[in-house]
């Protein structure tokens, strides 16, 4: 008589297995927001950086490229040991972070149209794989900010809206 309930705990916790692998966030699609992103107000009249962090809640993306009409061109760069080299291409982990912060990571606005100005909000789109077009409006910083010394790094993730491509 001991063994039917041993069984039916045995179906239940199977058949939750089941469901938790099927129906999680990363089972299905991407799921993305956009934090952190500022751009320190540049030096140059043509050239300006931009960072930001990708959250993903779901399963494994791209971010395939960058526009903004501030720039003829934005670019996506990694910097590893002291080189600086552009990328195609950066993937998004399933159920992870994509930091793109000073000395690592970054984008490159280049050909600037107009010079952003501290207190600016640029138009920046980020152009995924799985997820589509994400548009985040990045605001202009001191060109010295540093958001992991700053009480007010956090920008919400209510600011940037997804479109399909």
């Amino acid at each position: 008589m001991r063994r039917a309930p041993l069984a039916l705990g045995a179906a239940v916790l199977a058949s939750g297995l089941a469901l938790a692998g099927c129906g999680g966030p990363s089972a299905g699609k991407p799921d993305v927001k956009v934090t952190d992103a500022f751009i320190p107000a540049p030096a140059s009249g043509d050239m300006a950086a931009g960072f930001f962090i990708v959250h993903n809640s779901g399963a494994a993306d791209t971010l395939t490229s960058v526009s903004s009409t501030v720039a003829g061109d934005v670019t996506m760069h990694s910097t590893k040991n002291g080189v600086m080299r552009e990328q195609e291409s950066f993937a998004v982990p399933a159920d992870g972070d994509l930091d793109f912060e000073r000395g690592g990571n970054h984008l490159m606005f280049e050909n600037l149209k107009q010079k952003p100005k501290e207190g600016d909000r640029v138009t920046v789109r980020l152009h995924f794989a799985g997820s589509g077009t994400v548009e985040v409006a990045f605001p202009v910083k001191a060109a010295t900010y540093n958001p992991s010394t700053s009480s007010s790094s956090s920008f919400s993730s209510s600011h940037a809206s997804h479109s399909s491509q």
